[in-house]
């Protein structure tokens, strides 16, 4: 059995209401550093890998993860942040300010529509939850042939739009990309809310993947909580 939990980053910068850059380059905050150290605490046992995603944030957060198990292999896997609007567009701007932005983009609904150089489709999206999921079935695959243990356990920093669509696509299992589906999840992702530091844990054993509910007890600040589940970059 191979065991995944997904884990978003601490506090960023855009989480705290202050301008960014770019997608890929913005920093935890110093309490997102408090919160890093806490998510590292409360690994039960050493995992077999450290993945992150190619975005600062998450790497910056895995650091006291990777401090505390220093031998410990890692790897970077696509699961960053889902960026529908240009990198262009955060520039200089904070997540309330391009929040008109994130719900014209809503609003229009089109599953294979890009912005602009830089950005993604919510097509894109769901081909890379579905990377993930047949990555971790060949980790399983692979790990049951090689006869090795067959518990590996691996924590993945991600991110909380990212861990939605893993989440609804591991439930929903959406046979076709249209407005519709594209609608269901994000009245999904308006429902779910993932906290910094949430973890999601993910199974996969043979063919079959299944899931935990959302963990946030680890962390021992209580977080407060955004109104607008839409303004969550």
């Amino acid at each position: 059995m191979v065991t995944v939990w997904f884990i978003r980053h601490a506090e960023s910068e855009s989480n705290a209401g202050l301008p960014t850059r770019d997608p890929a380059s913005t920093r935890i905050t110093p309490t997102g550093e408090e919160q890093a150290q806490q998510i590292a605490d409360c690994l039960p046992d050493a995992p077999s890998l450290i993945v992150t995603s190619p975005y600062l944030r998450t790497k910056q957060t895995a650091q006291p993860t990777i401090q505390r198990f220093a031998s410990v292999p890692q790897a970077e896997w696509p699961i960053q942040e889902f960026t529908f609007l240009a990198p262009r567009n955060y520039y200089n701007t904070t997540r309330l300010q391009r929040y008109p932005m994130v719900q014209a983009y809503w609003q229009h609904a089109d599953p294979f529509y890009v912005e602009d150089e830089g950005a993604e489709s919510f097509a894109d999206l769901v081909g890379r939850v579905e990377w993930v999921r047949s990555h971790i079935l060949q980790l399983s695959e692979t790990a049951t042939q090689r006869d090795k243990h067959p518990d590996s356990f691996i924590v993945a920093f991600s991110h909380g739009r990212f861990i939605r669509a893993v989440a609804w696509v591991l439930l929903v299992r959406p046979q076709t990309i249209d407005r519709t589906t594209m609608q269901q999840f994000q009245a999904f992702s308006e429902s779910v809310l993932v906290p910094n530091g949430t973890i999601l844990k993910v199974q996969a054993q043979a063919s079959e993947v299944w899931l935990s509910g959302l963990q946030t007890e680890h962390m021992q600040k209580p977080q407060q909580m955004i109104s607008d589940p839409q303004v969550k970059p």
